[in-house]
């Protein structure tokens, strides 16, 4: 798979509320990490057999988020999380994520999320076999 990846898909909506806000009223940066958290698990669960993953000691681990904060969010506003595969290595894989404003469609955090699969010794897993045709599932086709 080359840089560009496949075309985003929503799983994932929230509406902002209170206790998602920091002292100035906007939504804190971490809690745009969970929210990204939420799509990601959604997007594994909607086209991987976590349960089958499980049996073979395989985990999936984030190793490196980049985050751009474009827009302040408010509460009581409706967000839309995507997320797709960007870009596939030999050893980890990166994944495109965006948090628009539902009703403008306006990019509010975009972030791009480095992975790999971590097998029963610990250790990244080389992504071919099962595990790449399973990971190529997260295209959002």
């Amino acid at each position: 798979m080359k840089d560009g990846g496949q075309p985003m898909k929503t799983l994932t909506e929230i509406i902002t509320r209170g206790y998602h806000m920091d002292i100035y009223g906007h939504v804190n940066n971490a809690r745009y990490l969970e929210f990204l958290e939420e799509d990601r698990w959604a997007m594994l669960e909607a086209h991987i057999d976590l349960n089958k993953w499980a049996a073979q000691r395989l985990v999936f681990m984030v190793v490196n988020i980049n985050v751009n904060y474009r827009i302040a969010v408010g509460p009581g506003m409706r967000l839309e999380v995507a997320t797709a595969l960007q870009k596939f290595g030999h050893r980890s894989a990166v994944l495109k994520q965006e948090i628009r404003l539902k009703e403008s469609q306006e990019i509010a955090v975009d972030a791009l999320v480095t992975f790999v699969v971590v097998g029963p010794d610990g250790s990244a897993v080389v992504m071919e076999g099962e595990v790449k045709e399973d990971l190529l599932k997260l295209g959002g086709g």
